[in-house]
């Protein structure tokens, strides 16, 4: 059969469309097979077992844990959230001190010393130096902008660096941000209550404790400040909370302190002193080390150096020049001086002061540094090296206006024993002034003679008493002047026995000396106990003409803040005690001890010069107080624990130390002379007194109840048992 269909035409269609000339027949694809992957022999026995238990616990613990890890995130989350809407304003954070300051300032205005929590105003992130922020996060927290409050990295190394070093993981390195130091600090918002009877040192140690328990609130606590309170907030608070050393509270505080200068305003090494204080504040201190406080600083600015805040040529600008304190600061003048002042300030508003407080006084710096230098200079060319000896002094005018004082031979310190205000001493030959000013006020006159001869006077109930001379030798008949000039004992007693001894106390009580004056003869002797501010404040009394002296210290005390002044000067010129004729008289016969008698160490520059040499029994005090027409100074030296001076009298040391302390004070400033008359002729004869007559029995009674009414002895009054003083000396 013939394939009819070889060379026929394709239809029309086909060629329209070339459909059936393109396609081919195809195959359907049959789809890919799965391939599965072969399981493993499923293991039995022991082996089996034990893996699916393993699994199984592995499984459990996952799902406990997660579940276990949410729950605690969501309780610390609520927690977090909860304390963060308790915390206060942040105002309300940034002074938080238990009691207020005192900043003290000499007679010029000027700052020299402070006490209680010095609190320099409020600063903030924006306000202080960049120099001083970036050397907080260098030193304190590195990772303070980018953690949450706490950092794990850091509690790590704490940890790791604790059990390396054979502490507890708890102990020494805590590991804490910034925001943490911030929560401890704040005491986790537990504010000091002094009604609790805790004390504020107690309180601060409650606030520190590094337990457990603790340190998962401190943490809580820090986390929901992060939440509340922005990263320069939590600065803010840092810098004004931190206690920097010296009663310094803020940074603000710290660099007024320390450099006389606002936070804002220090250079990258100032700034790096004031951050390492934050570590150890009383350590690192400049005022107690500055050494010390450098060194700490120089490793600050390289860290500030390595995290970028300072480039290297700023780092070894610092490091060339080290912070130095301002000079308020590094001569911390008048410690004795300022405590002297608290002290007899009124408690509420110095030593118990909840307010801020600006006390002006009566100091000058430059007599501070003379009678200080004065002081040390003699320590170190003539007392034998080691000796333990100590010496006060205090220079005030004639008003009582205390110009310096000296409580002993370490001068920069504070809460000290102030053995110019506070030691109780017998005063010897320098009480012998009272008895020269109650005879010349009667009418005696320095010219006038006694005596000088063996006494024995006849004490009842006590026996014969016999006072002798220093140098045990006597003169004969001489001046009252010539018995003050060479400071002769049997003299003295004459005319204090003659004049009455009643009115030698009421003259030297009138002058200032408070302290129990002895009853019996050796009154006259120095036997009675005061401290050399009194006796320096007494002898003002002389040369003002014959008032009495307060001693003071404070001129005006007032608030921070406030313009108008609370009190005013606490001392000053009070009632007449003796005659002007008899003072200016008594000056002359002083000056005479100066210039030609026992006090002839004392003499300088040519001035007129009047004072007194003072040595009491074994010499275990001993004292020169003088004036000069511009300035009144007292100097007492011995030991603390009463042991004997050697080879010391008060016409030695004492008056070389008020020698080389006057010469400094009066550099620069005009002579002027003493007030003082020559004494116009004699009148009076002392021969010796007679033996005093024992009361009776019911004359006792009277007398005592006498005393106790009107205040003071009569002269009259069985006197007591009376030591064998030899005191005055040439």
């Amino acid at each position: 059969m013939k394939n009819t269909t070889r060379g026929k035409r394709p239809l029309v269609a086909d060629k329209r469309s070339g459909a059936a000339s393109r396609k081919k027949p195809t195959t359907p694809r049959k789809p890919p097979v799965k391939r599965r992957k072969p399981t493993p022999p499923r293991r039995g026995g022991i082996v089996g077992l034990f893996l699916w238990i393993i699994r199984f616990i592995v499984r459990l613990f996952w799902a406990v844990t997660w579940r276990g890890t949410l729950a605690l995130v969501v309780v610390i989350g609520l927690w977090v959230g909860y304390t963060a809407t308790t915390l206060p304003d942040l105002e309300e954070l940034l002074d938080g001190r238990a009691r207020g300051s005192v900043t003290l300032k000499d007679y010029q205005g000027a700052t020299f010393a402070w006490r209680g929590d010095q609190f320099g105003g409020v600063v903030t992130a924006q306000t202080v130096s960049p120099n001083l922020l970036h050397a907080i996060v260098a030193t304190e927290d590195k990772r303070f902008y980018k953690h949450v409050g706490v950092s794990p990295r850091g509690i790590a190394s704490a940890i790791r660096i604790n059990l390396r070093e054979g502490r507890g993981p708890l102990d020494g390195h805590g590991g804490s941000t910034i925001t943490q130091q911030v929560a401890k600090l704040l005491c986790l918002g537990t504010p000091y209550d002094p009604t609790t009877g805790q004390s504020e040192k107690e309180y601060e140690q409650e606030c520190r404790r590094g337990t457990l328990q603790r340190k998962i609130y401190e943490a809580v606590y820090a986390m929901a400040m992060e939440a509340k309170y922005s990263k320069d907030d939590i600065l803010t608070i840092y810098m004004n909370r931190a206690f920097l050393g010296a009663g310094a509270r803020g940074f603000e505080a710290a660099s007024q302190r320390y450099f006389g200068k606002s936070a804002a305003n220090v250079t990258p090494a100032e700034a790096a002193m004031l951050a390492g204080l934050l570590v150890a504040p009383t350590r690192f201190a400049p005022t107690n080390d500055l050494a010390r406080s450098q060194n700490r600083a120089a490793t600050i600015i390289r860290l500030m150096n390595e995290q970028g805040y300072l480039t290297n040529a700023q780092a070894a600008e610092a490091q060339a020049n080290p912070a130095e304190l301002s000079e308020a600061a590094a001569a911390r003048a008048g410690g004795y001086f300022a405590d002297w002042v608290m002290s007899s300030g009124p408690e509420f508003f110095t030593r118990q002061t909840t307010e801020d407080v600006i006390i002006r006084t009566t100091l000058d710096q430059r007599i501070q540094r003379a009678a200080e230098e004065g002081l040390r200079w003699i320590f170190e060319n003539k007392v034998r090296e080691g000796s333990k000896a100590q010496a006060a002094i205090v220079v005030m005018d004639a008003d009582g206006a205390v110009r310096a004082m000296v409580g002993g031979r370490e001068n920069q310190v504070a809460g000290a024993f102030n053995r110019a205000t506070q030691a109780l001493r017998q005063t010897g030959s320098a009480f012998k002034p009272f008895v020269y000013a109650t005879a010349l006020d009667l009418g005696y006159s320095p010219l006038d003679t006694v005596e000088d001869a063996p006494l024995t006077i006849n004490i009842p109930g006590s026996g014969p008493w016999s006072p002798k001379n220093y140098t045990n030798r006597y003169l004969g008949t001489v001046t009252l002047a010539k018995a003050l000039e060479e400071s002769l004992n049997i003299p003295a007693v004459k005319i204090s026995e003659y004049v009455g001894r009643d009115l030698v106390r009421r003259v030297a009580s009138g002058f200032g000396i408070e302290s129990d004056l002895a009853a019996g003869p050796a009154l006259a002797l120095g036997a009675s106990e005061s401290t050399l501010i009194e006796m320096t404040g007494a002898y003002a009394g002389f040369l003002n003409g014959g008032s009495s002296v307060t001693p003071y210290g404070l001129t005006e005390l007032r608030l921070l803040g406030d313009d108008e002044p609370l009190m005013g000067t606490g001392g000053g010129i009070g009632e007449r005690v003796i005659q002007e004729e008899a003072a200016r008289q008594l000056v002359w016969m002083m000056e005479k001890v100066v210039s030609e008698g026992t006090g002839a160490r004392a003499q300088f520059g040519g001035r007129e010069i009047a004072g007194k040499t003072g040595t009491t029994q074994a010499a275990r005090d001993a004292w020169f107080i003088g004036f000069t027409g511009n300035y009144v100074a007292g100097v007492w030296m011995g030991y603390d624990d009463n042991t004997p001076l050697t080879g010391v009298t008060g016409g030695g040391l004492p008056a070389e130390i008020w020698r080389e302390v006057m010469v400094r004070v009066h550099e620069g400033v005009p002579d002027t002379p003493l007030p003082m008359d020559a004494p116009r002729g004699a009148q009076h004869v002392v021969d010796t007194p007679v033996e005093q007559p024992r009361p009776s029995t019911t004359e006792n009674i009277i007398n005592n109840l006498l005393r106790d009414i009107l205040g003071g002895g009569g002269g009259n009054a069985s006197p007591s048992s009376q030591p064998q003083i030899n005191g005055g000396e040439r």
